[in-house]
Formats: structure tokens, sequence, C-alpha cells
């Protein structure tokens, strides 16, 4: 991979992607070729979160490739400058997660996806869980904030959700 336009890569393969998705090709162990396969490990992704963003941007045009790329360019920075590109041997699963109900200080849906920023920094979603998913984009949509500088906040945060509550409310 290529260190200085690794955003190229990740644009190239993820155009491809879509060619293969819209052409009728939706099986994930069959999805990506081995050098694919390479790269997105590389970032501190799973090939299920790097189809998840191909089959929501086709499905339903959301999130946006260039939302898409963000998301990735945060979760990779936290990979190489945290986690020293060392995959952790955690996961979250959708039993892990807060009720889709759940408030924090009034706020709805906030601790469910704080919980899933976290695991997604860290590269801890199950391949069932998906951070900016519909439910995920619905709220950020709502607060008006972007999913990559979401990310960014929970990360700055660290364990601080006083830091996000504030964020949120003030955005």
């Amino acid at each position: 991979m290529n260190n200085f336009s690794w955003e190229k890569d990740y644009l190239t393969i993820f155009n491809g992607s879509i060619e293969k998705y819209q052409s009728g090709d939706r099986d994930l162990d069959k999805f990506f070729l081995d050098k694919e396969l390479k790269y997105i490990n590389s970032i501190g992704y799973k090939p299920r979160e790097f189809f998840d963003f191909v089959e929501d941007y086709c499905d339903v045009g959301a999130p946006s490739i260039e939302t898409a790329i963000l998301i990735a360019a945060v979760r990779r920075d936290y990979f190489y400058v945290i986690q020293k590109k060392k995959i952790s041997p955690s996961e979250i699963t959708s039993a892990d997660l807060p009720s889709r109900d759940s408030q924090l200080e009034g706020i709805a849906w906030l601790p469910r996806i704080i919980t899933k920023a976290r695991a997604k920094l860290r590269g801890e979603l199950h391949p069932d869980v998906m951070y900016c998913c519909q439910g995920d984009m619905n709220f950020l949509k709502t607060h008006d904030l972007h999913p990559a500088d979401f990310l960014r906040v929970v990360w700055a945060s660290g364990e601080n959700d006083e830091q996000i509550i504030s964020f949120v409310k003030n955005e």
C-alpha cells in the first residue's frame, strides 16, 4: 500500500465494488480479490464493513463515497496511531449495544452510537453491526453532525461521555 495516496486505492476498490454490487455480485466470500483484502486489512477494516458502505451507497445513496472515505481515514488513523497496526481481538455484537430507545441526558440513540463509534475506532464491530447504518445516519442528521467528525470527538473524549454529550448539544 502506498501511504502517500492510500485514499486513491480506497476509491479504486470502492468504485470497483460499486460495479460488482450493481451487476449482482453480492457474495461477500468471493467479493474482494486477495490484493483488495490485503489493502482492506492494512487500513484496519474488515471486509464486511467495507462492503456495508458499498451496499448502503448502492441501495440508499448514503453514506456518500466521500463520507465513507472520511470515516475510513479516522479508523485508519486510530489503527495506525493508537493500535500501532495491531488488530483488536475483541468484538462488539448487537447484543452488546444499548437498545435503540436508550437515552443519555434525554438524547435518544446516543448511548448506542457512542458504543458503536468506540467499537468502530478499535475495529471491534461484529460483521452484523455497522457504524453509520441508517439509524446512526438519522441521529447524526438530526443533530447536524458529520459521521467522521463524531468519530473524532469520540476518540478525543476517550471514555468521557460528558464531552460527547456537550459536543452533541452544542452542535
